[in-house]
């Protein structure tokens, strides 16, 4: 009679209806046994486009779409997008090399992206080249690439399920920046606005949106709050600007006030 093997490594079971709770449950323990190995406790999140390409990159598809003979009107807008791009590389850069700086004996603020191509590559980028961990909670999308190659092998992650995955963004995070991006930035954006504004999450959560002109016209907060749907006080949830230099200077300064004394993960 065949050996019945046990049911932790039966594959077909594992992918079953039945066993959904399990990869749930493991979607929350693998990643944080691994955080907790590599002491990750706080970290900074970049929300943006897949599609927002770098400036080298957009140099290179203007000047493919011209010589084609193409109308370079995408790849123009592409162009001007690509500022987002190096401004994220640029920010997450620096808020690397400041928190490597402090002194704390641990590896505080940590940056962390989606994994993905665009806005999430030049986060883990920045981060990288300023020689720190970085994080990237990879979604698998059958119409999207991997991983980008600038993430922290180690700390790199695959997961199934949407709010797993947005769960371990809030839950380590004690900032978020937001850059221009369509449907899934907006999903991530409101749901930590929600978290926030109902105060689900009772940590200090600086939340930055960078691009007033493209969230000016994205997002009418003033007119949710003409209507009454929001209070006047919840547009100051947000802090907006288009420069990297004042979104160093209001993250830092709000880490420094909020987070600095309180590590670990939390909500």
């Amino acid at each position: 009679m065949p050996k019945t093997s046990k049911a932790y490594s039966s594959k077909s079971f594992l992918s079953s209806t039945a066993a959904r709770p399990l990869r749930i449950l493991s979607e929350y323990l693998e990643p944080k046994s691994r955080f907790d190995h590599y002491r990750v406790e706080d970290t900074i999140v970049f929300y943006g486009s897949a599609r927002i390409v770098s400036a080298e990159q957009a140099e290179q598809d203007l000047a493919a779409a011209r010589e084609a003979g193409e109308d370079p009107a995408r790849a123009e807008t592409a162009k001007e997008l690509s500022r987002y791009y190096e401004a994220t590389r640029e920010l997450a850069y620096r808020l690397t090399e400041w928190s490597k700086g402090l002194g704390q004996g641990e590896r505080r603020f940590v940056i962390c992206s989606g994994g993905g191509p665009g806005i999430m590559e030049a986060a883990n980028k920045g981060a990288s080249q300023a020689k720190g961990l970085n994080v990237g909670l990879n979604i698998s999308l059958p119409m999207e690439e991997s991983y980008n190659p600038h993430i922290t092998r180690e700390l790199q992650f695959e997961f199934h399920y949407f709010f797993m995955r947005k769960f371990w963004f809030a839950y380590l995070a004690k900032a978020i920046v937001v850059m221009p991006g369509g449907f899934g930035t907006l999903d991530e954006l409101f749901e930590l606005l929600t978290l926030v504004q109902t105060g689900k999450i009772r940590k200090h959560m600086p939340i930055l949106l960078f691009g007033t002109d493209y969230w000016g016209e994205v997002i009418n907060f003033e007119a949710l709050a003409r209507f009454g749907t929001i209070n006047e006080k919840d547009i100051d949830l947000c802090f907006r600007t288009d420069s990297v230099d004042e979104a160093f200077d209001y993250l830092t300064e709000q880490l420094g006030t909020y987070a600095m004394d309180q590590p670990g993960a939390t909500l």
